[in-house]
């Protein structure tokens, strides 16, 4: 797994309204529909947690929450998996 982490300082006021509105977009926006990715809050900091298939999912997932909400200190730690096919079957039983 590979780990991208990223500063965005942009110093819009940061609560619990925002962290909220950020999850419930990486979540329920067509666009991203990550429900894999976790938001939380620290200081003033919203800080992105997770995991994507490739740098340019991540990039985009970025992207899209500067443009909703461009006013946030973000901290990005997603990582990067792996998206191949299983090296063998699973056995169900």
């Amino acid at each position: 797994m590979t780990q991208h982490h990223a500063d965005i300082a942009t110093n819009r006021p940061l609560d619990e309204y925002v962290e909220a509105e950020v999850q419930r977009m990486l979540t329920e926006d067509g666009r991203v529909a990550e429900q894999g990715l976790t938001v939380s809050r620290r200081e003033h900091t919203l800080i992105l947690c997770g995991d994507v298939e490739s740098v340019q999912r991540r990039d985009e997932i970025v992207r899209l929450i500067r443009e909703q909400f461009p006013g946030i200190d973000l901290s990005v730690d997603i990582g990067l998996t792996r998206a191949g096919a299983p090296a063998e079957a699973e056995e169900l039983s």
